[in-house]
């Protein structure tokens, strides 16, 4: 059985009646007659085709030809098929629908480049791009089914790329602008990809840092790739191949503002997104025209809250899932999305507050890392800033150690902007759970389960535990599942739906207190289990960055021969401070009394970073791979490869 749970402290933040009746969950209960969130919560995961038809018609989805079922279950719950007999095209829901509306002449997507440059789009114009950019894929003899990757920094034309390979009816292949000519090969040669979006680079912290050489290493490999549209968005000069090459100026601008939006099944595939796994190849997440952009505007409207008119801005690169989740919510919503093209705190801490000024952003998505790293600076960077159209922070990503939840909310938010915390995963389309705005919060809490999500904490015999940890488990299907692994069932299979039958197991570390708030805890294979006690890394690392000294820590567990599982913590300290042996001691006593005796620390190990996967989660399991001599497996997806290679040498 897992130990007792202990972690969450008060109630900190209580919503207020304007938060309430602005909410659009509270309208979607109305609508409904339920008379609190616990009655939507049963009803929405005892009838799933119900709240499935409920959501799409609050959503506003339209179909060219309605569903005849809102879920075939016959095939099992592991592969449902969903808005069986529907017509749709999401590219009608997110940009079509808006042009005889008063929303044609909102903006619908704001830019700005970390060199200053901003740029905006209003619906129409959005309309009008998507329309040049899909006749010109078009023209290229692209259309229906076919792979399409965008390898490309954020910048307006990405979501206009983005929206035209899906409104041929073609398949979108996010991939990180970051990645390495290996991890972008291995994912289009997967997809059998025809086309690829790139640019000739992009600037980070005011330096130009190349794309297109990396994308044309790349291609070289990959025998499907026809065609490569290159953006100029830094004037870095570039090798263009005349046979296959095109300058986007020269392919996408000429082009004819009106065309078709394809007709496509709700359950034609829209996009997979590729995640990596600790061996072996990325598993490519199938996602549907009706699927993930539906759970992604769902999150949207019912956790942070987006209306018509808000400014959502999520910290995010499209090959991340949060992208596309950002491009599909907002837009399906009405809202305006913002990008930004930089580094959050170039040229100063308080680049992230100036964009909030100026563009007058109303949710804010971060990481618990850049909010750790900002800490440091004090509240100097954040006070010299007008943040008074901030209603709420958002996070995902990782799990939050209180210290820095607190110091957002308390210092940053003043107490009275929520912090919706947001776990799930690309597989998900979004969350498992959420905060929202009628429900109360403590520091690092979920308030619940997302609406439609049957989700449970179960412990190692498959039984529901409360006030104690174990595997986040969701037990009935949901519109964003994924539709399976790209060409590979079996994998998905085995990964999801092996432990038990009929329950996705999701791999995370979790628990629910006795208020009914909910908490993630990791991943459940980075679970320490030391003389007999089992928990979960972030309470160690809480312990730590405690310390005003230690920016960030990771704590993972190796094999002992006494306890089985002896304690290993590694700990970033804040710039320009050296380690000593006195601040090791003194980290050791804090874990010491905090945690116990038996769970002394075998090891306090200095770093100056710990490796991240570019949506800022840290990768324990890699440590523990590092530091135990083994291969840390897939390391594509990280932003800094070479902090496995200092823990290498710092054991």
């Amino acid at each position: 059985m897992p130990d007792s749970f202990e972690f969450g402290g008060n109630i900190v933040w209580e919503p207020t009646t304007d938060y309430i009746e602005r909410a659009n969950l509270t309208r979607f209960m109305r609508q409904h007659g339920f008379k609190d969130f616990d009655e939507l919560m049963r009803r929405s995961t005892e009838d799933v085709s119900w709240f499935t038809d409920a959501v799409l018609k609050f959503l506003d989805i339209q179909f060219h030809e309605p569903y005849s079922q809102v879920v075939d279950l016959s095939d099992g719950i592991h592969f449902p098929e969903w808005c069986v007999d529907g017509k749709m095209n999401i590219v009608h829901n997110c940009v079509d629908k808006y042009q005889s509306s008063d929303i044609s002449d909102q903006s619908a997507v704001v830019w700005e480049g970390e060199e200053g440059e901003t740029r905006s789009l209003t619906y129409r114009e959005l309309y009008e791009q998507v329309n040049r950019a899909a006749n010109a894929l078009r023209s290229l003899g692209l259309g229906k089914g076919d792979a399409i990757g965008l390898f490309m920094p954020m910048t307006p034309e990405i979501v206009v790329a983005m929206l035209a390979v899906a409104k041929i009816g073609a398949i979108i292949l996010p991939l990180f602008s970051g990645y390495g000519a290996g991890a972008v090969v291995t994912r289009l040669v997967d997809a059998d990809a025809k086309a690829l979006f790139t640019a000739d680079g992009f600037f980070r912290r005011g330096k130009p840092v190349a794309m297109k050489p990396v994308a044309d290493e790349a291609a070289a490999h990959v025998p499907t790739l026809q065609h490569m549209i290159v953006l100029n968005r830094a004037d870095i000069p570039v090798d263009m191949r005349e046979d296959r090459d095109h300058w986007w100026a020269d392919l996408v601008d000429p082009q004819h503002a009106e065309a078709e939006t394809e007709l496509t099944s709700a359950e034609d595939v829209l996009m997979v997104i590729y995640t990596s796994g600790t061996t072996g190849v990325p598993k490519g997440a199938v996602h549907t025209h009706c699927g993930f952009p539906v759970k992604a505007a769902q999150d949207m409207a019912f956790g942070t809250d987006v209306h018509s008119g808000d400014v959502v801005y999520w910290m995010t690169d499209m090959g991340w899932m949060m992208g596309p989740w950002l491009v599909f919510g907002a837009l399906i919503l009405g809202a305006t999305l913002f990008i930004y093209d930089g580094a959050p705190d170039y040229p100063g801490p308080d680049r992230m507050w100036t964009l909030v000024e100026r563009h007058k952003i109303t949710q804010l998505g971060v990481s618990p890392t850049l909010i750790r790293a900002l800490i440091p600076h004090g509240e100097g960077p954040f006070k010299d800033h007008d943040l008074s159209s901030l209603r709420f922070f958002a996070s995902t990503g990782e799990p939050w150690n209180p210290d820095p939840w607190l110091w957002l909310f308390e210092r940053v938010g003043e107490s009275k902007r929520p912090i919706i915390n947001y776990s799930g995963g690309t597989e998900i389309s979004g969350g498992i759970v959420m905060g929202n705005p009628i429900l109360p919060l403590k520091p690092c809490s979920f308030s619940a389960a997302c609406p439609g999500i049957a989700a449970d904490v179960f412990d190692e015999d498959g039984q529901p535990v409360r006030n104690a940890v174990g595997e986040l488990v969701i037990k009935s299907p949901w519109i964003g599942m994924t539709r399976g692994f790209w060409k590979d069932k079996q994998r998905y299979i085995d990964t999801y739906w092996s432990r038990w039958e009929n329950v996705w197991v999701h791999g995370d570390f979790a628990a629910i207190d006795s208020d009914g708030l909910w908490y993630i805890l990791g991943r459940s294979d980075d679970t320490l289990k030391i003389a007999g006690k089992r928990l979960g890394p972030a309470e160690v690392e809480s312990v730590l960055v405690a310390h005003p000294d230690v920016v960030e820590a990771a704590a993972i567990g190796v094999p002992d021969q006494v306890k089985g599982m002896a304690l290993v913590v590694f700990a970033v300290l804040r710039p320009g401070l050296s380690p000593t042996e006195a601040l090791r001691q003194k980290l050791q006593r804090m874990i010491v009394e905090e945690m116990g005796k038996p769970l002394a620390p075998k090891a306090i190990l200095f770093v100056s970073d710990l490796p991240k996967t570019r949506n800022a989660k840290v990768m324990r399991r890699m440590i523990r791979a590092a530091y135990l001599g083994q291969d840390p497996g897939d390391t594509s997806s990280l932003v800094n490869p070479e902090a496995v290679e200092e823990i290498k040498k710092a054991t």
